[in-house]
C-alpha cells in the first residue's frame, strides 16, 4: 500500500508491506513518525470529525470532536450531529454533545452570540 506521510511537511511517500492484517514493514519514511503514522493508517484509521451545527436563525456554529474517532464511524456521529440545534450564547469549548461511544465530546470552535443573529461577527 502507498501513502503520503501527513505528520510533518515534509510529506514522506511511504510504503506499507502488510501481510495477514498486519503491518510488516514501512519504508520511505525519513523519522519514526511516518512509521508510527503508516502503521495506524492502515490498521486504525482515525480523524478528527470538523463539522457546523444549526444555530437559530439559519446560523451555524464551527465544531469539532475532542478526540480523533475511527474513521468508520464518521457517517454515524454526522448523523448524530445533523439533529443538533443550538440557541446562542455558545462559546469556544462549549460541549455540544456530550460522550458519543462514551468517550468522545462534540465541542464548540466559535464564540456565537445574540448579537451574532442580527449580522454582526463576534469573533
Amino acid at each position: 500500500m502507498q501513502l503520503i506521510c501527513i505528520v510533518c511537511p515534509m510529506g514522506c511517500s511511504l510504503i506499507v508491506e502488510i501481510e495477514n492484517e498486519t503491518v510488516v514493514s514501512v519504508t520511505g519514511n525519513t523519522c519514526p513518525r511516518g512509521e508510527k503514522y503508516a502503521i495506524n493508517e492502515c490498521i486504525n484509521p482515525t480523524r478528527t470529525l470538523t463539522t457546523t451545527v444549526m444555530v437559530e436563525s439559519m446560523n451555524v456554529v464551527s465544531v469539532k470532536s475532542d478526540k480523533p474517532i475511527p474513521k468508520d464511524k464518521i457517517k454515524e456521529y454526522m448523523n448524530i450531529v445533523n439533529q443538533v440545534r443550538l440557541a446562542p450564547p455558545i462559546s469556544i469549548g462549549d460541549i455540544i454533545i456530550e460522550k458519543i461511544d462514551g468517550e468522545v465530546n462534540i465541542v464548540a470552535t466559535k464564540n456565537i452570540f445574540e448579537t451574532d443573529l442580527n449580522g454582526r461577527n463576534n469573533c
